[in-house]
């Protein structure tokens, strides 16, 4: 009975998800087959940032589904691409009110003078700048415009750049939580949000000295784009905040106006018959810029905490980010194995995670180079512990000035809750067998001396061994490593200074570098391959529908849609697709219509 109601459940999901993706889908696939872009002779493209950014696209071309927005990644090639299109004559960008992602900020600001230099203006509109996060961040992105426009009711509030903690040491002392925690060293300081009541000196000082570097960042480069020098930028900004008007006045803006008259000179600006083009259906028609010729980079792209497994469980239609062991190391792997592929480019945008899944992907890019293909890493919005640990061999390193990197370290613990469920009359009650440490990640016990110290022990090993690692990757004194180390985050233009990057830039600069390690011709085409291959729509809608092409045969029975030629095709291609996933050789698909 119990299979009988599974089997129920699952036919009416399919049912509900074949009703809807399918048309979906072959909407999707007509869209994509279509011959280019709709785009006007004179066209304005409009980038909104105000929905925030990813810093990779998705792999799964179901994703949009899911309601997922643009990528860094996506904006950087896109705008290349526009730089090139005779079509499109102006830029229009929305900014956010809020801080953005410093170190995609400073891609997206360095795509955008890219679009500049072309000759081809750019707007950019602010519906007021809120001091929340690194809202400096934002204004630099809309200080790299041609023209930056205020709405005449915002307030110019973007003074400064602040972070806050939430501290829970006394809040678990009070009700009998007890975190048991080991980090090496003072500066990861992940676990002090659970021990401490407020900032201790280690974390006070790393935090303030990653923020004055962000901030002084933007302020240099804003001052450079406003022509402005960073003293007296900093100055107008400091002493605010300001009105649309007083921002006009002191050179912090261009125009003030209502975005509808922003959009009115953007397409004056373009031309006779003008219209506008949101990016996202832009960069959707014209798709990634791969290139050609007979060389390749390999470019492969990781977003998020890095964990062990291969995220076979992961819904299809988006959802949270991670870095899965498995397919990062095998797409290195892929990349090896293509002799057409010459360097690869890895993309890291991590805060950490596994040590054991970061030394997985870390041995493959060890491999890379020891088969003769140069690895260039580039740094996102995050590349600090486990991102780190898999960058550290890699042969060269570009971060961006506000990339979080670093963070050579290790914590880890348990919460003690005896103490806090017992006065909820709940009663914690263990029980093991064999050795003494079988237990000690139990929540109802506290470390026995001899566990804390076998885990202190792993914690040390763990730490030792990327300093040990980092050392070899980036040639430079065990001793010196263990100085800079410690736990402690650094911005990618502090980890310049320190010898922990390369290079500061975005993609684009570590693509121009890859080409270069791997002795390309400056003057020859050079394909871009990504890996993993995103799946087909056909192979993520047969991951949707779970089961397997029987299930999506039985509805289309239930559908009524047995005799239509076209959900036929739809079911064949969907078997083919999960044959070949299986291992089984097809010769040839039936034809699809």
């Amino acid at each position: 009975m119990k299979q009988f109601f599974l089997t129920v459940l699952g036919v009416f999901t399919g049912l509900l998800l074949f009703v809807i993706v399918v048309p979906m889908v072959l909407i999707t696939m007509a869209a994509a087959s279509s011959s280019g872009p709709d785009v006007p002779h004179n066209a304005v493209l409009e980038l909104d940032l105000r929905d925030g950014l990813s810093d990779q696209p998705p792999s799964s071309p179901l994703a949009i589904f899911g309601g997922g927005g643009l990528s860094v990644m996506q904006v950087v090639d896109t705008l290349a691409q526009a730089e090139d299109d005779k079509n499109i004559k102006v830029l229009l960008v929305r900014l956010p009110e809020t801080g953005m992602a410093p170190a995609a900020a400073d891609e997206v600001r360095q795509a955008i003078r890219r679009f500049r230099a072309s000759g081809k203006p750019v707007i950019a509109h602010s519906q007021g700048f809120m001091p929340a996060g690194a809202v400096m961040s934002s204004y630099m992105v809309g200080a790299s415009a041609s023209e930056l426009w205020m709405q005449d009711t915002a307030s110019f509030q973007a003074t400064g750049f602040s972070a806050e903690e939430i501290f829970l040491g006394r809040a678990f002392d009070k009700y009998g939580v007890e975190p048991q925690f080991e980090q090496r060293y003072e500066y990861k300081n992940a676990v002090n949000v659970y021990t401490q009541s407020d900032f201790t000196a280690a974390h006070r000082g790393a935090m303030l000295a990653w923020m004055g570097s962000i901030y002084d960042t933007s302020i240099v480069q804003a001052a450079k784009d406003r022509k402005l020098t960073p003293a007296a930028l900093k100055a107008s900004i400091e002493e605010g905040p300001w009105t649309a008007e007083e921002a006009r006045e002191r050179n912090l803006v261009d125009k003030v106006g209502q975005v509808e008259e922003a959009e009115a000179e953007a397409l004056n600006r373009a031309g006779k018959g003008a219209r506008i083009i949101p990016f996202h259906e832009y960069s959707s028609a014209v798709g990634p810029n791969n290139g050609s010729g007979r060389d390749a980079i390999a470019v492969i792209g990781g977003e998020g905490a890095i964990v062990t497994g291969s995220g076979g469980g992961g819904s299809p239609f988006g959802g949270g980010s991670s870095i899965y062991s498995d397919v990062m190391a095998e797409a290195i792997y892929d990349a090896i194995e293509d002799k057409s592929v010459k360097a690869i480019v890895l993309r890291v945008s991590s805060p950490g995670g596994s040590p054991e899944a970061s030394d997985q992907i870390g041995a493959a890019v060890r491999a890379a180079k020891a088969a003769g293909k140069p690895v260039v890493v580039s740094m996102g919005t995050y590349a600090a512990s486990g991102g780190y640990w898999i960058s550290a061999d890699a042969s060269y390193i570009v971060a961006q000035p506000s990339t979080l990197t670093g963070s050579i370290g290790v914590f880890g613990g348990k919460m003690v809750l005896r103490d806090a469920l017992a006065r909820f009359g709940v009663d914690v009650r263990g029980l093991s067998v064999g050795g003494e440490y079988a237990d000690a990640y139990a929540i109802g016990d506290e470390f026995t001396p001899a566990q804390r110290e076998a885990f202190a022990g792993t914690m040390d090993r763990i730490y030792g061994d990327f300093i040990t690692l980092v050392a070899r990757g980036r040639n430079l004194p065990r001793e010196r490593v263990g100085e800079i180390a410690r736990g402690r985050v650094w911005t990618g233009a502090q980890a310049l200074e320190l010898g922990l990057v390369d290079e500061l830039g975005g993609v684009t600069e570590a693509i121009a570098k890859a080409r270069e390690l791997a002795g390309i011709d400056p003057d020859a085409s050079v394909r871009i391959k990504r890996f993993p291959e995103q799946q087909s729509p056909f192979e993520a809608l047969a991951n949707a529908f779970g089961v397997s092409g029987e299930a999506a045969r039985a509805l289309i029975l239930i559908g009524g849609a047995v005799e239509d030629p076209q959900a036929q095709a739809v079911m064949r291609r969907i078997e083919a697709d999960r044959m070949r996933r299986e291992g089984a050789v097809v010769l040839a698909d039936r034809p699809l219509g």
